[in-house]
């Protein structure tokens, strides 16, 4: 089982690891620790690099979960780290931290969505300092998103502390509306629940990192809007300083 530092601290940059096995056909290793998130729930896998006590240098173009495990994809030039290599696992921290700012930005614009509409999330996706959101509405207009807009930015500048939390499952099921999309994707044998919360404003089951303070994120504008069926709209967002 491969531990994953970027679950509990989101701020980690970088970790010592072990390579414990490899797999050529991917390209790719796994390792005893990593702070990479791996994607996920919208959010984009991290990039980076691996550094070799050597020197050796290999980029990490991916991650994914497999079970408990996290495999990091490495660039298809050289060859791979073989198992029992010492390496330095490094983050593209600048494209980390935006997706995270980006992250909190969606949590922010459902909370206050679920608060003062009462609208359940369809989906949603993220690249660094872009993202799009689907809620259940049956009608959308300008009026309506410059609105959401207004409210977002005012919630983000309160300040809200972000708390990361683990929870048995059962003492999570019990919270009221902690599945925020309209379909529940936890799967059923999990033991554990994460679950992240913007004091004062929401909670919510969640895997992704996150900023500790909503003022962290920014300013969020509203790009666009658009339907997507009877009672599913879209609304697209950018994060700026």
């Amino acid at each position: 089982m491969s531990e994953n530092i970027c679950y509990t601290d989101a701020y980690a940059r970088a970790v010592d690891a072990t390579v414990l096995e490899t797999d050529a056909d991917a390209h790719a290793v796994r390792l005893d620790r990593t702070v990479f998130y791996p994607g996920g729930g919208g959010q984009p896998a991290d990039r980076g690099q691996l550094i070799g006590a050597d020197g050796g240098t290999w980029m990490v173009t991916d991650a994914r979960k497999h079970g408990d495990d996290i495999w990091h994809v490495l660039g298809t030039e050289g060859n791979l780290p073989q198992p029992s290599t010492e390496v330095r696992v490094e983050l593209d921290w600048e494209r980390r931290h935006r997706l995270m700012r980006t992250h909190s930005a969606l949590h922010v614009l459902c909370g206050v969505v679920w608060r003062d509409w009462g609208a359940s999330v369809t989906g949603g996706n993220m690249e660094p300092l872009s993202g799009r959101m689907d809620f259940e509405f049956e009608t959308m207009s300008g009026e309506l998103v410059g609105e959401i807009e207004q409210r977002v930015n005012a919630e983000i500048a309160a300040d809200h502390e972000i708390r990361v939390a683990i929870l048995p499952r059962d003492e999570a099921f019990a919270i009221p509306d902690l599945i925020r999309t309209k379909i529940n994707l936890l799967p059923p044998g999990i033991s554990e629940v994460r679950t992240i919360e913007i004091v004062g404003l929401d909670l919510q089951a969640d895997g992704g990192t996150h900023v500790a303070h909503t003022a962290e994120i920014g300013h969020v504008r509203v790009t666009g809007y658009e339907s997507k069926g009877r009672i599913n709209k879209r609304i697209r967002i950018e994060v700026s300083d």
